[in-house]
């Protein structure tokens, strides 16, 4: 017996990758340029400017699928640092240390790195 839905599984893999890259992106442009809020008062500066550019661009590229190994991987190692600079300090466990976001990030980036840009991406049409 064939899976549930094993005929959409390209369709659901680049859905999953441009949403998680426009939901990434848009916390770069929280960092960046306050939209479409401004970041907490006190946040360090490093955060804003280098997980900022990083956030933004890696999300747009994820997003539309260009350069998407690379891409995803920087992601998942930017969230992979953020979770165990910014969280782990706190608890062990994502519930604990409301990481959860972090972690789910840095798995989901891990695995579009692996994968790559799939169907409906600029990597595909290239390789055509």
């Amino acid at each position: 017996m064939r899976p549930f839905m094993s005929d959409y599984i390209p369709h659901c893999y680049a859905l999953m990758r441009i949403v998680a890259g426009f939901l990434f992106l848009w916390h770069g442009a929280q960092k960046l340029f306050a939209i479409p809020s401004p970041m907490p008062a006190g946040v360090p500066s490093f955060i804003t400017y280098v997980a900022g550019p990083i956030e933004l661009f890696c999300g747009i590229l994820v997003m539309i699928g260009l350069f998407t190994h690379w891409a995803a991987f920087i992601a998942s190692g930017q969230m992979a640092f953020a979770y165990w600079i910014g969280h782990g300090t706190k608890a062990l466990l994502p519930l604990q240390n409301e990481g959860e976001l972090a972690a789910l990030y840095c798995f989901v980036f891990l695995f579009i790195a692996a994968q790559g840009g799939g169907i409906w991406s600029v990597d595909a049409a290239r390789q055509r």
